[in-house]
Protein backbone atom coordinates (compact mmCIF):
# COMPACT_ATOMS: atom_id res chain seq x y z
CA UNK A 1 0.00 0.00 0.00
CA UNK A 2 0.94 3.85 -0.50
CA UNK A 3 -0.70 5.17 2.02
CA UNK A 4 -3.05 3.47 5.01
CA UNK A 5 -4.21 7.03 5.95
CA UNK A 6 -2.83 10.01 8.31
CA UNK A 7 -4.13 8.72 11.45
CA UNK A 8 -1.06 6.55 10.64
CA UNK A 9 1.20 9.14 9.83
CA UNK A 10 0.53 11.41 12.85
CA UNK A 11 0.64 8.61 15.48
CA UNK A 12 4.56 8.11 13.55
CA UNK A 13 5.27 11.35 14.01
CA UNK A 14 3.94 11.65 17.76
CA UNK A 15 5.20 8.44 19.21
CA UNK A 16 8.64 8.61 16.89
CA UNK A 17 9.54 12.06 18.25
CA UNK A 18 8.43 10.79 21.87
CA UNK A 19 10.58 7.76 21.86
CA UNK A 20 13.25 9.53 20.17
CA UNK A 21 13.43 11.95 22.87
CA UNK A 22 13.24 8.70 25.50
CA UNK A 23 15.73 7.27 23.61
CA UNK A 24 17.96 10.37 24.17
CA UNK A 25 17.33 10.54 27.80
CA UNK A 26 18.04 6.94 28.01
CA UNK A 27 21.62 7.69 26.48
CA UNK A 28 22.64 10.36 28.42
CA UNK A 29 21.79 9.10 32.03
CA UNK A 30 23.37 5.28 31.01
CA UNK A 31 26.81 7.49 30.47
CA UNK A 32 29.50 7.28 27.82
CA UNK A 33 30.14 4.01 27.41
CA UNK A 34 27.13 3.26 25.96
CA UNK A 35 28.53 5.38 23.10
CA UNK A 36 31.81 4.47 23.16
CA UNK A 37 33.88 2.47 21.09
CA UNK A 38 32.30 -0.95 20.79
CA UNK A 39 32.88 -4.33 22.13
CA UNK A 40 30.51 -6.96 21.49
CA UNK A 41 28.40 -6.48 24.34
CA UNK A 42 28.13 -2.97 23.75
CA UNK A 43 27.10 -2.95 19.86
CA UNK A 44 24.35 -6.18 20.95
CA UNK A 45 22.88 -2.97 22.89
CA UNK A 46 23.20 -0.65 20.54
CA UNK A 47 21.95 -2.76 17.97
CA UNK A 48 19.18 -3.54 20.31
CA UNK A 49 18.15 0.22 20.95
CA UNK A 50 18.28 1.17 17.28
CA UNK A 51 15.82 -2.13 16.63
CA UNK A 52 13.21 -1.04 19.85
CA UNK A 53 13.00 2.61 18.01
CA UNK A 54 12.00 1.12 14.65
CA UNK A 55 9.33 -1.08 16.62
CA UNK A 56 7.99 1.83 18.38
CA UNK A 57 8.63 4.14 15.90
CA UNK A 58 6.47 1.68 13.40
CA UNK A 59 4.25 -1.29 15.27
CA UNK A 60 0.99 -0.09 16.30
CA UNK A 61 1.24 -3.13 18.47
CA UNK A 62 3.66 -1.55 20.80
CA UNK A 63 2.81 1.42 22.88
CA UNK A 64 5.48 4.02 23.67
CA UNK A 65 5.74 3.19 27.15
CA UNK A 66 6.57 -0.32 26.39
CA UNK A 67 9.17 1.51 24.06
CA UNK A 68 10.15 3.39 26.98
CA UNK A 69 10.61 0.49 29.38
CA UNK A 70 12.60 -1.53 26.91
CA UNK A 71 15.23 1.65 26.08
CA UNK A 72 15.40 2.14 29.88
CA UNK A 73 16.12 -1.77 30.47
CA UNK A 74 18.82 -1.87 27.89
CA UNK A 75 20.45 1.31 29.46
CA UNK A 76 20.22 -0.34 32.73
CA UNK A 77 21.83 -3.68 31.56
CA UNK A 78 24.33 -1.54 29.90
CA UNK A 79 24.93 0.88 33.31
CA UNK A 80 24.87 -2.61 35.41
CA UNK A 81 27.51 -4.83 32.68
CA UNK A 82 29.89 -1.77 33.24
CA UNK A 83 29.79 -1.18 37.23
CA UNK A 84 30.31 -4.65 37.37
CA UNK A 85 33.31 -4.99 34.91
CA UNK A 86 34.67 -2.21 36.44
CA UNK A 87 34.47 -3.74 40.72
CA UNK A 88 35.17 -7.28 39.57
CA UNK A 89 38.08 -7.44 37.10
CA UNK A 90 37.66 -11.37 36.84
CA UNK A 91 34.32 -11.05 35.61
CA UNK A 92 35.66 -8.23 32.78
CA UNK A 93 36.38 -11.37 30.56
CA UNK A 94 32.35 -12.60 30.21
CA UNK A 95 31.84 -9.19 28.37
CA UNK A 96 35.05 -8.16 27.06
CA UNK A 97 37.39 -9.96 25.15
CA UNK A 98 41.26 -8.81 26.23
CA UNK A 99 43.74 -7.80 23.91
CA UNK A 100 45.82 -9.67 22.32
CA UNK A 101 49.41 -9.35 20.56
CA UNK A 102 49.74 -9.85 16.91
CA UNK A 103 53.69 -8.80 16.40
CA UNK A 104 56.36 -8.34 18.51
CA UNK A 105 59.62 -7.04 17.47
CA UNK A 106 58.63 -6.68 13.79
CA UNK A 107 58.07 -10.95 14.07
CA UNK A 108 54.19 -11.79 13.27
CA UNK A 109 52.88 -14.67 15.86
CA UNK A 110 50.56 -16.25 13.39
CA UNK A 111 49.32 -18.14 15.77
CA UNK A 112 47.70 -15.22 17.10
CA UNK A 113 46.10 -14.00 13.93
CA UNK A 114 44.67 -17.93 13.91
CA UNK A 115 43.47 -17.19 16.88
CA UNK A 116 41.88 -13.84 16.15
CA UNK A 117 40.63 -14.72 12.93
CA UNK A 118 42.87 -12.25 11.54
CA UNK A 119 45.09 -12.37 7.89
CA UNK A 120 48.85 -10.85 7.63
CA UNK A 121 46.67 -8.75 4.92
CA UNK A 122 44.97 -7.04 7.21
CA UNK A 123 48.07 -6.75 9.84
CA UNK A 124 50.67 -5.04 7.28
CA UNK A 125 47.64 -2.79 6.21
CA UNK A 126 47.27 -1.66 10.15
CA UNK A 127 51.01 -0.95 9.77
CA UNK A 128 50.95 0.79 6.38
CA UNK A 129 48.12 2.98 7.54
CA UNK A 130 50.25 4.25 10.67
CA UNK A 131 52.87 5.33 7.80
CA UNK A 132 55.29 2.69 8.30
CA UNK A 133 56.63 0.63 5.53
CA UNK A 134 59.11 -1.64 7.38
CA UNK A 135 58.21 -4.17 10.43
CA UNK A 136 61.34 -4.38 12.00
CA UNK A 137 60.42 -0.32 12.61
CA UNK A 138 57.08 -2.06 14.40
CA UNK A 139 57.91 -3.10 18.44
CA UNK A 140 54.19 -4.26 18.55
CA UNK A 141 50.42 -4.39 17.14
CA UNK A 142 47.61 -5.33 19.42
CA UNK A 143 44.40 -6.13 18.81
CA UNK A 144 41.87 -3.96 21.16
CA UNK A 145 38.95 -5.10 22.61
CA UNK A 146 37.26 -2.92 20.25
CA UNK A 147 38.11 -4.96 16.93
CA UNK A 148 40.90 -1.69 16.45
CA UNK A 149 44.52 -2.64 15.81
CA UNK A 150 47.15 -0.56 17.41
CA UNK A 151 50.26 -0.24 16.11
CA UNK A 152 53.26 0.86 18.06
CA UNK A 153 56.56 1.70 16.80
CA UNK A 154 60.03 1.17 18.30
CA UNK A 155 59.90 4.86 18.30
CA UNK A 156 57.14 5.52 20.31
CA UNK A 157 57.18 2.48 22.21
CA UNK A 158 58.78 4.38 25.66
CA UNK A 159 58.50 1.95 28.95
CA UNK A 160 55.81 -0.37 27.41
CA UNK A 161 53.92 -0.09 30.46
CA UNK A 162 51.17 0.53 28.16
CA UNK A 163 51.35 -3.22 27.06
CA UNK A 164 50.71 -5.30 30.49
CA UNK A 165 47.47 -6.19 30.39
CA UNK A 166 47.80 -7.51 26.48
CA UNK A 167 47.35 -11.01 26.50
CA UNK A 168 51.04 -12.04 24.38
CA UNK A 169 53.06 -9.54 25.51
CA UNK A 170 55.56 -11.87 27.30
CA UNK A 171 56.50 -12.45 23.34
CA UNK A 172 58.37 -9.40 23.96
CA UNK A 173 60.69 -10.48 27.19
CA UNK A 174 60.75 -8.87 30.52
CA UNK A 175 64.15 -7.30 29.51
CA UNK A 176 63.10 -6.08 26.03
CA UNK A 177 59.91 -4.25 27.69
CA UNK A 178 61.93 -1.82 29.76
CA UNK A 179 64.19 0.13 27.94
CA UNK A 180 67.17 1.51 30.04
CA UNK A 181 66.60 5.31 30.77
Amino acid sequence: MWFDGWPQIVRIILVGAAAYAALVVCLRVSGKRTLAQLNVFDFIVTVALGSTLATVFLSTDVSWAEGFTAFALLAGLQMLVAWISTRWPRARGIFTSQPALLLADGEIRHEALHRNRLTESELRQAVRMQGTGDLSQVRAVVLETNGKLSVITSSKYGDGSALEDIRGIEALGEDERREPA
